[in-house]
C-alpha cells in the first residue's frame, strides 16, 4: 500500500501544480489609483453580488492615498465598488480593464475621476444624476413653504422626469450595457430607507424597462445570472401589474368610495389588532413616525406623553408608526404607551413611509378631523396652537 501511494505522489503533485498554474494565469482586471485626504482610512474593494456586497480586498491608505486591487475577469458584466465608510465609488467591469480612479475622500462619491473604462464613466454620470435627484428631494422636504400636497406633487414630478431621462438616454439607447443594468437599481433615500427609483411592482413602464434590459442581456450575455435575475423581476412585475389592473377594473359600490382625501394606513398594533388610520375620523390626529432604537427616543416619547395627556380628553389622538427592524424590541418599548402604536415591518418595504413621502425619522404630521394632512412638523412652530386650532 505504501509503494502505491509513493508512485501516485508525482502524478498528484503534477495535478496540483497544473491547477495552481491555471489559477495564476487566469485573466484579471485591476483597479488602482489614489484617494487623498484619507490617511489611515480603510479602503474596501467590494463585489456588488446579487446577494449584497462581498469584500474582495482592502487596504489601509497612507498620506499619498495610493491603492491597487485586482480580481478575476468576469464572464459577463459585473459590479464593484470602492468604499471608505459611507462614501462609495461604483464601478462596472466586463473584461480585463485596467481602471484608474482618483479622488479626494470628502467628496469621493461625486467628484472622482475614472479612466480605462467607458462603462465606469457612464456609471459615474448616472451616480451624479442620482445624487442631484436626492438633493432636490431633500430640498423639497426642507422647504417650509410647501404643503403636504405640494411636496408629493413636486417629488413625483422630479422622480418621473428623472426616469424619463434615464429611460431615453441610457436604458433604451443601449440596453445591453452594464450601465443600463446599473440604472435599473438606483435608489433614493426616504425615511432612512433606500427604495428603487424604477419600481417594477407599481409601474408598467418600469416593468418594460426591466424587460428591455433582460431581453438584451439574453443576446449579449447569455446564461448570465444577472440576466436571469432581470427576467425574474420583470415576470413578477408583470404579474403584479396585471393584478392591480384587474382590481381597478372591478365595479365598486359608489357608496363605499372614499373621496375625503385620506391617505389611509392599515397596520397591526402592539397587541396584534389591525388598526386603520381612517377609523380616527372625528379626532385631531398626530400621525407620528418613530424609531425606538434611536438615542433621542426616550426624550421624544416623554414630550409626546405631555401633549397626549393635555389634549386627549378633548379629541386628540396619536397614531404612531414604528419603523424599528426588531419587532420584539418595539413591542416591549410600547407596552405601556396609551396611544395607538403600529409597526411597519421590513417586508412592507417602507410602503407607509412612501405614502407620506417621509424623508427622515422621527417626524410627524397633524391631521384634521377628516384625517387629511394639515401640516408636517417642519411647518409647525407652536404645537399647542396648531392642535387647539383643529380641535
Amino acid at each position: 500500500m505504501k509503494k502505491v501511494f509513493l508512485k501516485s505522489l508525482p502524478a498528484f503533485a503534477m495535478i496540483v501544480a497544473a491547477i495552481f498554474a491555471s489559477s495564476c494565469t487566469k485573466e484579471k482586471f485591476s483597479v488602482g489609483g489614489a484617494i487623498t485626504e484619507a490617511a489611515d482610512s480603510l479602503l474596501y474593494f467590494e463585489n456588488m453580488s446579487l446577494n449584497g456586497p462581498v469584500v474582495v480586498d482592502s487596504a489601509r491608505l497612507t498620506a499619498e492615498g495610493t491603492f491597487s486591487f485586482s480580481d478575476n475577469a468576469p464572464e459577463a458584466p459585473e459590479f464593484y465598488r470602492l468604499r471608505i465608510a459611507g462614501q462609495v465609488i461604483n464601478l462596472a467591469v466586463d473584461s480585463t480593464e485596467q481602471i484608474t480612479v482618483k479622488a479626494l475622500f470628502p467628496t469621493m462619491a461625486s467628484g472622482y475621476e475614472v479612466e480605462g473604462s467607458e462603462e465606469c464613466l457612464t456609471v459615474k454620470e448616472l451616480a451624479q444624476k442620482q445624487i442631484a435627484l436626492q438633493q432636490q428631494i431633500n430640498q423639497t422636504f426642507a422647504n417650509p413653504a410647501y404643503s403636504f400636497k405640494d411636496e408629493t406633487e413636486v417629488i413625483d414630478t422630479l422622480v418621473e422626469n428623472y426616469k424619463n431621462d434615464i429611460r431615453s438616454n441610457y436604458i433604451y439607447k443601449a440596453p445591453m450595457r452594464a450601465s443600463s443594468y446599473f440604472a435599473l437599481f438606483q435608489t433614493v433615500n426616504t425615511g432612512g430607507l433606500s427604495r428603487l427609483i424604477f419600481n417594477p411592482r407599481t409601474s408598467k413602464s418600469d416593468v418594460d424597462a426591466f424587460a428591455a434590459v433582460a431581453t438584451s442581456w439574453d443576446v449579449y450575455h447569455p446564461k448570465a445570472k444577472r440576466g436571469e435575475n432581470l427576467h425574474n423581476i420583470a415576470i413578477e412585475g408583470m404579474k403584479t401589474i396585471r393584478l392591480i389592473r384587474a382590481n381597478e377594473s372591478k365595479t365598486i359600490d359608489a357608496s363605499k368610495v372614499d373621496i375625503s382625501n385620506i391617505i389611509d394606513i392599515t397596520l397591526a398594533d402592539n397587541k396584534g389588532n389591525v388598526r386603520k388610520l381612517s377609523e380616527l375620523r372625528g379626532k385631531v390626529v398626530m400621525l407620528d413616525f418613530h424609531l425606538f432604537a434611536s438615542r433621542e427616543s426616550t426624550e421624544r416619547i416623554m414630550a409626546l406623553r405631555e401633549v397626549y395627556n393635555k389634549y386627549h380628553a378633548q379629541g386628540f389622538e396619536i397614531f404612531q408608526v414604528s419603523v424599528d427592524p426588531d419587532e420584539h424590541f418595539w413591542k416591549t418599548q410600547t407596552a405601556a404607551l396609551p396611544w395607538i402604536c403600529v409597526h411597519e415591518s421590513q417586508t412592507d418595504n417602507g410602503a407607509t413611509l412612501m405614502k407620506y413621502n417621509v424623508q427622515s425619522v422621527p417626524t410627524f404630521f397633524l391631521l384634521d378631523k377628516n384625517c387629511v394632512p394639515h401640516k408636517r412638523d417642519v411647518q409647525i412652530s407652536d404645537i399647542d396652537a396648531e392642535i387647539k386650532s383643529l380641535l
